[in-house]
């Protein structure tokens, strides 16, 4: 990266703090209140009022990135989406930057998009208080040896979970879910072995759990697909300063099938077979499209 390049990613970020810090005060204030005032219909109003300070928030971002990156945008499939549908989506996972550039191109488009996170995060400074605020369902996940230790938490992580999901039926979301589960590396690519040139193998435990706690609500998979510019950097610093002259987001609309959300993932190896099948095909399908637009 130049000099110019690394000041104005500076500059974006020192931007990017700045509205962070003049949202966060009116999205506290707006979430005590929602605490001190357990009425439904007032939890609702005002959940609605935290989303419309959290659009806000990325539309402010999003002016800060033009300014500073000078990115032309190839958008393409966004036709028909709306604000009242609930929808699953899930993106190929190269850098930080992913997440700018999702919310860019779906802010105000499509319902705000929520991301299932570690329990853990809670406690980053700041921005772990306004995930909650913000609804962000917080996990924690057992891995087999604490099953095996303590029996009785079976099945807990996802009581959990799916209670923190239950405030969604009264107002449309998007369920955000890297399916790689981590960003791309070439070690990481190696690492696996993964069978697709510029993918990492997809987890589809994650995606199981998604739509398994929430009951079946979501209907559409929103299928994002970020390309950009071959032999530039993919750093953060790199996208706000403008080293990508492009980036292009594909979108494909898919419909989740009935049976998805039905089955025990860790339990029935038929059920895992299936919908780790579903997801293979549409990662196959992702890699080839990724190939052809860098090699047009």
């Amino acid at each position: 990266m130049t000099p110019i390049i690394k000041l104005r990613g500076i500059l974006a970020l020192v931007g990017i703090t700045l509205n962070t810090l003049l949202m966060i005060g009116p999205l506290y204030l707006f979430a005590l209140l929602r605490l001190a005032l357990p009425f439904h219909p007032v939890q609702v109003a005002l959940a609605r009022v935290l989303v419309v300070i959290a659009e806000t928030w990325m539309a402010v971002n999003n002016a800060i990135i033009s300014l500073t990156s000078g990115v032309r945008w190839r958008v393409e499939g966004m036709e028909g989406l709306a604000r009242r549908e609930w929808y699953l989506v899930t993106s190929n996972h190269q850098s930080w930057a992913d997440i700018l550039v999702l919310q860019k191109v779906t802010n105000r488009r499509v319902p705000s998009l929520k991301f299932f996170l570690k329990q853990q995060l809670i406690w980053v400074p700041l921005l772990g208080l306004a995930w909650w605020a913000l609804d962000f369902p917080f996990m924690k996940r057992y891995t087999r040896a604490q099953l095996e230790k303590h029996p009785e938490l079976k099945g807990k992580d996802m009581e959990t979970t799916r209670r923190a999901c239950a405030k969604y039926a009264h107002f449309p979301v998007s369920v955000m879910n890297f399916f790689e589960g981590t960003r791309f590396t070439r070690a990481k690519h190696d690492e696996q072995d993964s069978p697709y040139l510029h993918l990492l193998k997809p987890k589809a435990g994650g995606a199981a759990f998604t739509l398994k706690a929430m009951g079946g609500q979501l209907h559409k998979l929103l299928d994002f697909t970020i390309v950009y510019p071959p032999n530039t950097t993919r750093s953060l610093l790199g996208f706000l300063g403008g080293a990508m002259d492009e980036v292009q987001v594909i979108v494909h609309q898919r419909p989740i099938p009935d049976w998805a959300a039905d089955g025990d993932y860790e339990n029935d190896p038929e059920f895992r077979a299936r919908i780790q099948g579903w997801i293979s095909e549409i990662w196959a399908e992702k890699d080839a499209l990724i190939q052809s637009r860098l090699s047009a």
